[in-house]
């Protein structure tokens, strides 16, 4: 859906509110056409020659019909701008809900080279301008184009020649903005793209002020930061100045338009063809003409800005959705045994580079298979294809004899969970983060998830227990505390599938024994996919897969891999030599 169309067709939900908005900005029109006539005929009773009582009354009538039609406009000017406000707002927390779901249901590959910041920018200050344009720029341009057909009509019948030279400046207010609209939304495109670097640059410094400091790389960064805010300045400023030269043409266009209408409406006047009073509405109208052209000069600025923020909304609704739910695909119901199958995979993040080539393997229900070999050998993308994280170019995955495509995603994803190495938690309480696993859980499973994780204790020991506020991404916690609540959550889950990236390396000895027990009661009937880097964990596996150059090199037990003394046993006798005590090491799996 094109940026507009999602625009128009969310703000059919606020028909009220704009219908509402709409007829108020028709009665303002004719009530900021009501002052000047008035004035005219007060001007005209004054100037009378029979003047008298009765006219002394009268101008009572007209200062009580000014006082109307003044605090008219007030109650006219506040439904038109709160409810144009309730629709603009409307519509943009809606747009925002449809671009995150859609942001959710992107492929991961999508996210490789995206920078969160700016997608950040992409859902909030793009769409914020989406508020100018349902808020302000349409009603003013309504107003005002309503405006200026209603003057027109009044100028030409107070007189009709005065009328067509007060058009003489239009055609280049109408030139000047043709020119403004080619230039100025690039412009506003290149400072909203700025104001994403800028963000994404902040979003990544300020999560890794522990790295930043720690590798006293302050001067650096600022260095970097401060680029991108003069960056920023520069395109905002690039704006600003097309800005600044617009509207100034504008206001120096209508004021030709005045200086011919003093030149020959006062000629006109003091031949006697125009009486006063119909010059002087000319010229109280003539303001309210000319006040039309320079407001539209404001309004199409937001036009532009908006549409150069529904430019790079445009190219992120671009991105296809992907993966999906074929047409007949049908839920798995109940829990699934866990037969694995990969049949010829082949798999590539980008068209012509590939990086799995004719995959086969075979995965029983409730084994362990561990995906070992060399690094950026494809392990992680071999076990995100399971989840479909992603979907394979060529060739099928089956889960119980059926192609994963044929499964709607969200059951097949109830039947896996995950316990990765880099762990991610969310801001807020232990309690959240381990529910995440099963939202549903009352206390007793997850605090009986926590035990089966070696993670109760720890937690007890927490300033709230259970509603400990952890901080954003846990880190008020230990990485092996973090790595316990992540085997907590999955836990907690009960899924029948595992996909587990080795979670002991980078802790004590201590939390390391804590997690091997945590993982082995993870494990227990299982179909279990383990992404190992430290081969010493999985020697009890019951098949091991040796990945190299795309493709499955090796596949067998721990005694069998080495028997035949090929890549593995390289692997194993080379990680034997960094780890001289290795075989004293716990192996992740006694099974």
């Amino acid at each position: 859906m094109k940026p507009l169309e999602l625009i128009f067709s969310n703000a059919k939900k606020y028909t009220s509110s704009l219908v509402i908005t709409a007829l108020s900005m028709m009665a303002l029109v004719i009530v900021q056409l009501l002052v000047p006539w008035i004035i005219k005929i007060l001007i005209q009773m004054i100037s009378a020659q029979d003047a008298g009582i009765q006219t002394m009354r009268k101008i009572g009538v007209l200062a009580l019909i000014v006082f109307c039609v003044y605090l008219a406009r007030s109650v006219l000017q506040y439904l038109r701008l709160y409810q144009s406000h309730i629709a603009g707002w409307g519509v943009v927390a809606d747009v925002r809900k449809y671009i995150y779901n859609h942001l959710q249901r992107l492929s991961l590959r999508f996210y490789h080279d995206k920078q969160v910041g700016q997608l950040m920018a992409n859902v909030i200050n793009d769409t914020d301008l989406f508020e100018q344009l349902i808020a302000h720029a349409i009603p003013d341009v309504i107003v005002n184009a309503g405006t200026f057909v209603g003057v027109t009509l009044v100028l030409f019948f107070l007189n009709w020649k005065l009328a067509l030279l007060s058009m003489i400046p239009i055609p280049l207010v109408l030139l000047s903005m043709k020119f403004y609209a080619r230039y100025v939304r690039p412009a506003f495109r290149k400072r909203q793209k700025e104001w994403g670097d800028l963000s994404a640059i902040l979003n990544d410094n300020l999560s890794g002020i522990r790295e930043i400091k720690a590798f006293t790389r302050e001067p650096h960064e600022s260095e970097r930061v401060h680029l991108r805010i003069e960056n920023y300045r520069k395109s905002l400023l690039k704006a600003l100045r097309l800005m600044a030269t617009f509207h100034p043409f504008v206001e120096f266009s209508s004021s030709i338009g005045t200086l011919i209408v003093i030149f020959f409406g006062g000629r006109l006047a003091l031949t006697g063809q125009l009486p006063v009073a119909d010059l002087i509405a000319f010229f109280l109208y003539l303001e309210i003409f000319y006040s039309p052209v320079r407001n539209l000069s404001g309004a199409w600025e937001s036009v532009q800005s908006a549409m150069a923020g529904a430019d790079r909304v445009a190219d992120l609704l671009m991105e296809a959705e992907e993966p999906h739910n074929v047409p007949n695909a049908v839920p798995i119901v109940g829990r699934a045994r866990g037969d694995i199958s990969f049949c010829h995979v082949c798999f590539e993040y980008n068209a012509g580079i590939p990086v799995l080539e004719d995959i086969n393997l075979d995965i029983p229900a409730k084994s362990v298979a561990a995906l070992v070999g060399p690094s950026g050998v494809g392990k992680s993308t071999l076990a995100g294809l399971v989840p479909r994280f992603y979907d394979v170019t060529n060739g099928a995955i089956r889960l119980d004899g059926r192609d994963l495509r044929e499964y709607t995603l969200d059951s097949l994803r109830r039947q896996i969970s995950i316990v990765l190495q880099d762990v991610f938690l969310f801001y807020g309480s232990v309690r959240d983060n381990i529910l995440f696993g099963r939202p549903g859980a009352n206390d007793e499973e997850m605090i009986a998830a926590a035990r089966a994780a070696n993670a109760h204790d720890f937690i007890m020991r927490l300033p709230d227990g259970y509603n400990t506020i952890i901080g954003e991404r846990g880190v008020r916690l230990s990485g092996g505390q973090k790595q316990r609540l992540s085997i907590a959550r999955a836990v907690l889950k009960n899924a029948p599938i595992l996909i587990l990236d080795e979670a002991t390396s980078a802790v004590d000895t201590e939390t390391e024994i804590l997690i091997q027990e945590a993982i082995e009661n993870l494990i227990k009937g299982r179909t279990t996919i383990i992404i190992a880097h430290r081969l010493s964990t999985v020697r009890r596996a019951d098949n091991i897969i040796v990945l190299e150059d795309k493709s499955v090199r090796e596949t067998g037990t721990h005694e069998q891999l080495m028997s035949i003394n090929g890549l593995y046993s390289r692997l194993y006798n080379m990680q034997r030599l960094w780890e001289p005590n290795g075989e004293n090491i716990s192996p992740l799996l006694n099974v």
